[in-house]
């Protein structure tokens, strides 16, 4: 057998009674398209996952903060360029008026490429069933590339922020990030073990972490010292880049269909047989409840995200573009430390409880950002969060493990809709709960979040322990025979 067409897996079952590793070897059929090169290295799409994930961490502050300056512009208000903002007790009412604005332009630029992102997504996602996992990884950072050359023109002849609107749409038309989301996820649920996804998945988010925490540096110091051009030329470059690596170097894990069709109902029906079928019984019941676990969880990181930089520039914290480029690197870092945490934590914690210490490391550094009035009490608030990411890749995982291996496109296409509902939904709920609540207290979207991620915490600890339960029971059963 050539090493070409032999894809290793090796994983230690962290699921099984001994510690023995496990060796899967598949043969890679002939008819599957390889990769014109090879990569050197033992990565297959983490790459990809970093890449695009520095692009969208690299634009998004700047994004935000380009659209502030503009529309300070547009009002006349010139707090943050003169002697910094006004730190008093007094609400300026013009700085009020610039941050319900850019609060609403941000609102209604990422529902438009969100609403059609979330149609496109489901397609995309259940279609790499069939026409492979690297025209998933592909055709979204194609998309993500026009997106950024659109914004480098609204730049470059400083039109109306009204076209940022279309820069979105041409991203969501070719699925968005959450395409390239589902196919990674996807990529490596066709290529792990039940016993090491969790860690799997984990690692794919850590890419996710590191490569926000480089772009969050390095933006904030590149916008000061040169403005918002240059570093969106670089966003640009790295979409290129990425499409460009996954048509090189990764290798196929579908036998694509030569005539698998895009446009076709028959990847919405994959989607609803998931979710309305029992057998084997009781998958129905724990998939939709993960999945609304995993909606509100993802609902409340991205809610909280948008916020964090309107909420740095303005009074009292007042930040400039290097703090605000530190704070998010900091936010990103979490992803190393809730890698690690989980790994350290899988040794003595079973997967729902180290979900349940993720989420309590979010809910108190949410409560530490609310009341956050100085820089030293905000950078608490993401030292406290250094855990925050550990209950999302258990969730994938355990989604992942409910359905057969046939079934993971069709699973992380529905796990890609839920993230651009996410998205669509935080947007609308925290983009206008911050300035509704601007004249009593600041920082009420935070402790709103803290509260919600409440819910999925109960869910996940009852399910949690139904689970070791039914595992006691079957081992005493087989005892029994």
């Amino acid at each position: 057998m050539d090493d070409s067409d032999t894809v290793a897996i090796i994983a230690e079952d962290l699921e099984s009674s001994d510690s023995s590793k496990v060796c899967f070897c598949f043969k890679v059929p002939q008819n599957k398209r390889s990769p014109p090169c090879s990569c050197p290295f033992s990565v297959t799409v983490e790459p990809v996952m970093f890449l695009s994930t520095f692009s969208i961490a690299l634009q998004m502050p700047l994004y935000t903060q380009y659209l502030w300056d503009r529309i300070s512009e547009d009002v006349g208000y010139n707090g943050t360029k003169g002697g910094g903002c006004n730190a008093s007790t007094v609400q300026d009412p013009l700085q009020k008026e610039v941050e319900t604005l850019t609060a609403h332009w941000s609102l209604y630029i990422n529902l438009g490429g969100f609403v059609v992102g979330l149609i496109m997504v489901t397609l995309l996602g259940s279609w790499s069933d069939h026409a492979g996992r690297r025209l998933v990884l592909i055709i979204p950072s194609l998309g993500l590339a026009v997106q950024a050359t659109v914004y480098l023109i609204v730049m470059y002849l400083k039109l109306p922020v009204f076209w940022f609107l279309i820069g979105r749409i041409c991203s969501g038309l070719s699925g968005d990030f959450n395409a390239i989301l589902a196919g990674c996820f996807a990529y490596v649920a066709d290529t792990s073990a039940r016993g090491s996804r969790t860690f799997r998945v984990a690692i794919l988010e850590a890419c996710l972490g590191l490569a926000g925490m480089f772009a969050s540096i390095i933006g904030g110091q590149w916008r000061r010292a040169q403005g918002y051009i240059n570093p969106f030329w670089l966003v640009l470059a790295t979409n290129l880049a990425t499409a460009l690596y996954a048509y090189l170097f990764v290798p196929e894990t579908v036998t694509p269909d030569p005539e698998a069709k895009l446009l076709s109902t028959r990847h919405h029906q994959a989607v609803y047989r998931l979710y309305a079928s029992e057998a084997p019984q009781g998958r129905r019941t724990k998939l939709w409840l993960y999945t609304l676990c995993f909606f509100l969880v993802v609902s409340v990181h991205f809610g909280c995200s948008d916020l964090y930089v309107l909420y740095e520039l303005s009074a009292p914290l007042c930040w400039g573009p290097e703090l605000i480029g530190y704070g998010s690197a900091a936010k990103h870092l979490a992803y190393l430390t809730s890698l690690m945490g989980l790994r350290a934590m899988q040794c003595c914690l079973e997967d729902s409880w180290v979900a349940l210490v993720g989420l309590t490391s979010n809910i108190v550094g949410l409560i530490v950002f609310s009341v956050a009035n100085t820089t030293t009490l905000m950078f608490t608030g993401y030292g406290l969060c250094f855990l925050f990411m550990a209950s999302t890749p258990v969730l994938r995982s355990k989604l992942s493990k409910l359905v057969d291996p046939s079934e993971q496109g069709a699973l992380f296409a529905s796990v890609a809709c839920v993230e651009g509902l996410c998205s669509l939904v935080s947007n609308g709920v925290f983009n206008s709960l911050y300035p509704a609540t601007l004249h009593f207290m600041k920082g009420f979207p935070f402790i709103f979040g803290a509260v919600i991620l409440f819910i999925p915490a109960g869910i996940i600890g009852g399910l949690g322990c139904q689970e070791k339960k039914e595992s006691r029971e079957n081992r005493e059963g087989s005892g029994i025979s």
